[in-house]
């Protein structure tokens, strides 16, 4: 399908469009929807197992909710045995944060082909505005969750094309413009926690939701007011095509691979993807959250991660600038492994944590934590965002959209594996629990490890060159 796209003119005006700090104006009614929008759904994501195993699946509650007994029946059909409040909950919450990874296909198709992007965003929004406020019900919580991944699907994908659109093909600002609007999402996993986590934790657990379902409203008013300063949307015809080249030999096997390695980049992540799982169950009895006084929302921890993250991505950024200014820098997949590698000593800490824990039979200091999250977020810098530039540069010639979506996959996998991973806490010495991860992440690295070896020639950046250069 050839498209036919109307926005030339816009793009030719785009490099005198500076009225947003340099930028497009456009540019700044997205990052400002964004933000309110990864407000409602990290605020509400680091609430739900902590609200399902604290609230809504305790006696006098769960009975409430509509569609529970299906639900339930559906865990405990698929393990084959009765699942405790915590595995159930943790497995829905797997379920749901892998979902969240696959929706957004729908939400683009639905976009491209029917409504368009800005009627696809709005929708989307739309859904997660009742889906938060839905939330704070429980009879109306599978309800909630189904409005929920629905709305992120039309709404996220869709948001990050539109900010691609303010720039013209060869517009120098376009990287710093990702930039901007990828600050508001970090600001928003940092600020939501201690928010929403400090209503629910501390005075309700409903308003949380509250919370999150009114940062979406704002959301979405901020994006109905810049309405007319997105891009406009790419016409396309009936019976239009686009003329794609075919697939190599050489082609297929990348591909091939590509998709062997996301069970394997699946098992790497769970470090990291744990955090809005069993970790905060878990570090709620281990950790001592008592500050001068205060007590803090174990919700807020996951705000720490944030500003730890955000802090070691521009370490490690530097580092590798400054590594490529004097060595040979390594190429992606080598950088996954040593990420892999660093990041699997996040739960090693844990596991001493564990240990102390246990023996002291007294919760330990928060230090324990920050020795966890600085370790897991040096490596998870190295790991999917590196990940994401593998995939797209190794994927074949006009494939790199639908390999860029293929990545993501692993994301549900791993998040659908954390679900059963986190339903095992409790079932085993908390020490072990935490090596469990390890060694499941040591075996990644070593996987990937091989991959790099058995198959340079299909994946390094230089042989894909040569091959370039002599087809």
């Amino acid at each position: 399908m050839t498209v036919v796209d109307n926005t030339a003119g816009a793009s030719a005006r785009n490099p005198r469009d500076t009225a947003f700090i340099g930028h497009p104006i456009g540019l700044g009614w997205l990052a400002a929807s964004e933000f309110w929008e990864r407000f409602a759904y990290y605020g509400m994501q680091t609430l739900l197992v902590l609200y399902m195993t604290h609230w809504l699946f305790t006696p006098g509650h769960v009975e409430h909710v509509w569609g529970f007994p299906a639900l339930r029946g559906f865990f405990e059909w698929l393990y084959g045995k009765s699942l405790s409040p915590l595995a159930l909950a943790s497995n829905i919450n797997g379920l749901y944060a892998g979902l969240v990874y696959v929706t957004p296909l729908g939400g683009g198709f639905l976009a491209d082909r029917v409504i368009g992007r800005t009627n696809a965003v709005t929708v989307g929004a739309l859904l997660m505005v009742a889906g938060g406020f839905l939330m704070a019900l429980d009879a109306t919580f599978i309800v909630a969750l189904l409005c929920l991944l629905i709305g992120v699907g039309c709404f996220k994908g869709n948001i990050a094309s539109q900010v691609g659109d303010l720039y013209a093909i060869n517009d120098k600002r376009r990287a710093d413009g990702f930039q901007i609007y990828f600050l508001g999402i970090q600001l928003a996993v940092i600020i939501s926690p201690l928010i929403c986590g400090y209503l629910s934790q501390r005075v309700e657990w409903h308003l949380g939701f509250v919370a999150a379902g009114a940062g979406m409203s704002l959301g979405l008013l901020i994006y109905l007011m810049g309405r007319r300063t997105f891009p406009p949307e790419p016409l396309r015809r009936k019976g239009d095509h686009v003329e794609r080249p075919p697939l190599t030999a050489h082609d297929w096997k990348v591909v091939i691979l590509l998709v062997a390695l996301l069970p394997v980049l699946a098992v790497s992540i769970i470090g990291n993807q744990e955090i809005f799982n069993a970790y905060l169950v878990w570090g709620e009895k281990n950790f001592q959250t008592v500050i001068f006084g205060f007590n803090m929302p174990i919700t807020w921890i996951v705000s720490v991660d944030a500003f730890v993250s955000a802090i070691t991505m521009v370490g490690v950024i530097a580092f590798w600038r400054w590594f490529g200014r004097h060595w040979k820098e390594p190429d992606e997949i080598t950088k996954i492994v040593i990420g892999v590698a660093i990041s699997a000593l996040g739960p090693l800490v844990l596991a001493g944590c564990a240990a102390v824990a246990t023996q002291t039979h007294h919760p330990v200091p928060l230090y324990w934590a920050l020795g966890f999250h600085i370790l897991n977020d040096i490596g998870f810098s190295n790991v999917l965002p590196v990940g994401l530039a593998l995939y797209s540069r190794a994927a074949p010639k006009g494939l790199g959209g639908m390999m860029i979506a293929v990545y993501y996959v692993h994301l549900f996998i791993g998040n659908t594996l954390i679900g059963y991973l986190g339903g095992l806490l409790g079932t085993m010495p908390d020490t072990a629990f935490w090596l469990m991860h390890v060694v499941l992440m040591a075996i990644s690295a070593a996987v990937l490890l091989a991959a790099r070896f058995a198959f340079a020639s299909w994946l390094a950046p230089a042989a894909e060159e040569a091959q370039l250069a002599t087809s």
